[in-house]
């Protein structure tokens, strides 16, 4: 799996950190997404999907 975000689509709604914090941050300044965790381990795998499907502006993709 690999994650990839699009941080021009992101508007800080911090749903994938609320699904996913080991992957997913927030910066400071503005709250858009940062990707801790490019390739997440198997068993963060549906962590992951959640944080992509709940993301209001559709930021998160997944690469299978």
């Amino acid at each position: 799996m690999k994650v990839v975000i699009d941080e021009d689509k992101c508007v800080a709604a911090g749903q994938c950190v609320a699904a996913a914090a080991e992957v997913f941050d927030q910066r400071e300044e503005d709250g858009i997404v940062v990707l801790l965790n490019a390739n997440p381990s198997a068993d963060l795998a549906d962590d992951v999907r959640n944080a992509a499907a709940v993301c209001p502006a559709l930021a998160i993709t997944i690469e299978e």
